[in-house]
């Protein structure tokens, strides 16, 4: 069975239900839900043809693949933008939204419903998995391990029976507040434009949408809080087996940061850290956060402050516990960092909530703009040595197996 699959198979076993998906609820007619993410994989512009790999392997090179782009961590440098209409009074239809020019994706974007794939239903027969897998934890920056940790989680499975031992912490509850688009929805992007936004593209300016149904007063305009954030500077420097200084740029904009990372000690030794100084705090915070969130988990050291400016990753936890390393094109011995920068929300709606708790208000419409920032950074790699010299992209160490490590993070190496 391939490893991606066994894998899968394991981390499934850690995992609790989530949350169902978004539904509408009430309120407004016609919702509008923006989602405005920049993205940044350090050091990709310096990797040349190894650059080019990476995009194939994550569908960055091939423009946007269908609503939703930005709550995806791409494997390419750039900026992403998601939309959806739900407009109760005529749902499923299309529509058109004008955009302002600095948005560079022409006067308007196409609204379209959704086409919904056929799912996967493969079965795997469990008679048939064999695995036999560990997984550590730990949280917290600073270059010792600290108390408590490593928590520890052991997965056998053989001949269809499960057996396991330790456990992980609990992880944070998150609402699920993403807009899963069925076809009552119209949505951006879509195959009938697959336009990209640009590097210089902004969506401060007036949006208007128009379509049957849509109300006529349906126009807003948008200011700084609702647009692209800069990109993350990130800065990784270090080996597995020492601990791994990681750094950056102060976001404009940024409320909070979170960063996680998740690598291989061997075939059969996965590690999960997470900078928060509390137990639990994983991959599921990788995404939009509301303001009462935010403050809440700042509060509780949930998330690092919109001051800082450095984290450090404890010494040797994800050094290689023998076996081939990433330089021999084995697993052991890496992983990948991924660090967010939450961002401001705008909701706007018409008419205005009036000042006057006690008077009548039924709006129209309600537009939910939500803002990030996030970069992916190979573990075990100097990204601080990369380097613009005349405008091109120079080097300044060469490391060797960089093809190995990309293909065995990725899957790649079967």
């Amino acid at each position: 069975m391939p490893r991606q699959r066994i894998l899968a198979l394991a981390l499934a076993a850690t995992l609790v239900a989530l949350p169902a998906a978004s539904q509408q609820g009430k309120g407004p007619k016609t919702q509008v839900y923006i989602d405005v993410a920049t993205h940044n994989f350090a050091g990709m512009p310096s990797l040349g043809g190894l650059g080019g790999f990476m995009m194939r392997r994550m569908g960055g090179d091939k423009g946007p693949q269908g609503y939703p782009e930005s709550r995806r961590v791409p494997g390419a440098t750039g900026k992403y933008l998601d939309i959806a209409l739900y407009n109760g009074l005529k749902p499923g239809v299309e529509a058109q939204q004008f955009v302002p020019a600095g948005l560079d994706v022409g006067k308007s974007l196409p609204l379209v419903p959704p086409v919904v794939e056929p799912s996967d239903h493969r079965q795997y027969d469990p008679k048939n998995v064999d695995v036999d897998v560990t997984f550590y934890q730990y949280w917290g920056c600073g270059a010792a391990v600290g108390p408590g940790q490593p928590k520890v989680f052991h997965v056998k499975m053989k001949d269809g029976q499960m057996q396991s031992s330790g456990g992980m912490a609990p992880g944070l509850f998150v609402p699920d507040r993403d807009i899963d688009a069925t076809p009552a929805y119209a949505v951006w992007p879509n195959k009938k434009n697959t336009k990209r936004v640009s590097d210089d593209s902004s969506m401060i300016g007036g949006h208007s949408i128009v379509g049957d149904g849509v109300p006529d007063s349906l126009k807003f305009d948008l200011d700084q809080n609702a647009d692209f954030m800069p990109q993350i500077s990130l800065r990784s420097q270090g080996k597995p087996e020492d601990a791994i200084a990681v750094s950056w740029q102060p976001v404009e904009r940024a409320r909070a940061y979170f960063l996680t990372a998740f690598g291989a000690k061997s075939q059969h030794e996965f590690v999960m850290w997470s900078s928060s100084e509390v137990a639990g705090a994983g991959s599921e915070l990788l995404n939009y956060l509301t303001g009462s969130y935010v403050d809440k988990w700042l509060k509780q050291k949930v998330l690092l402050p919109m001051s800082a400016s450095s984290c450090t990753v404890p010494k040797g936890i994800f050094a290689s516990s023998g076996g081939a390393g990433p330089q021999q094109g084995g697993m052991g011995g890496m992983g990948m960092l991924t660090m967010i920068a939450y961002g401001p929300e705008t909701n706007i709606a018409w008419p205005p909530k009036p000042s006057n708790p006690k008077t009548p208000w039924n709006p129209e419409w309600n537009v939910r703009v939500r803002t990030k920032s996030t970069a992916s950074a190979m573990l075990g790699m100097d990204m601080g040595g990369m380097q613009q010299q005349n405008g091109q992209p120079q080097q300044q160490q060469k490391k060797p197996g960089m093809r190995g490590l990309l293909k065995g993070i990725l899957g790649g190496g079967g």
